[in-house]
């Protein structure tokens, strides 16, 4: 072997060397999968449980809104969960809109609309950032899609809140969530035993507003996920149908060929 191609080996491998010695191979995850919930929406046949979306939507009318938006869905969305045209009026006037400008040129408030979209907490992500020292409440409009394993990890994270290992300090400000990437958050344990008070009853313990918040969330990121299964489905059935009648009309035809 000549001697600048050993060099260039020798190099070679002390470069490694020094890298390795630099570079680690990253630490097995130490996040806990979120375990899976019996959904009634799960499924090609899944349903929405619209008892429980209506509770989720005072859930997060109640303790939610106050730093989450809805961005993509407007007041007039509620009519498809079940809330009537007087219902969804009244809950829209519940909160005051920019709107303008008027004969003078300046912009005014007015009661919300069913027309309106979701009141957003905050007029801008830097107030919204200057609120929550400094991270920015997500919004909640798609987040079961956004997230993989949406609405196990989102009942998992609302409910995944608690003192943390003795080995962990949290930074200032933080708090321990099991299901959480990284398990610090900026958002508190927002859910109370007995937080709302459902009109229907229902005892609101942590793990039923959770579950309920999910159910509303699932409808949010997707109003006409009903309807799309009904219509895929009677799409396949109509296949299934021609088909087997395209298989009898060539019988028919071939007949007398064979």
């Amino acid at each position: 072997m000549r001697p600048s191609i050993t060099r260039a080996a020798l190099v070679l491998t002390a470069a490694l060397g020094l890298a390795g010695a630099f570079w680690q191979p990253a630490a097995a995850s130490t996040e806990t999968t979120p375990p899976s919930q019996e959904w009634r929406f799960n499924g090609l046949f899944g349903t929405l449980d619209r008892a429980a979306a209506q509770r989720g939507f005072q859930v997060y009318s109640e303790v939610c809104a106050a730093c989450h938006s809805l961005r993509l869905l407007s007041y007039r969305n509620l009519r498809e969960l079940g809330f009537s045209a007087d219902e969804v009026a009244a809950i829209a006037a519940q909160v005051q809109v920019a709107d303008g400008p008027n004969d003078q040129g300046e912009m005014f408030q007015r009661s919300g609309r069913p027309a309106d979209r979701f009141h957003s907490p905050f007029p801008n992500d830097a107030a919204a950032r200057a609120s929550n020292n400094g991270a920015l409440p997500p919004d909640l409009s798609v987040i079961v899609k956004a997230r993989e394993n949406g609405p196990n990890y989102v009942f998992a994270m609302l409910t995944g809140f608690g003192d943390p290992p003795p080995d962990m300090t949290l930074m200032p400000g933080m708090n321990y969530n099991r299901y959480f990437p990284g398990h610090q958050m900026g958002m508190p344990n927002i859910l109370r035993e007995g937080g709302v008070t459902y009109a229907d009853g229902t005892t609101a313990t942590v793990h039923q507003q959770a579950w309920d918040v999910v159910n509303f969330l699932t409808w949010a990121a997707e109003p006409a996920m009903e309807q799309r299964r009904q219509m895929g489905v009677r799409v396949v059935l109509f296949l299934i149908v021609f088909a087997g009648m395209m298989y009898a009309v060539k019988r028919k035809v071939w007949a007398d060929a064979h």
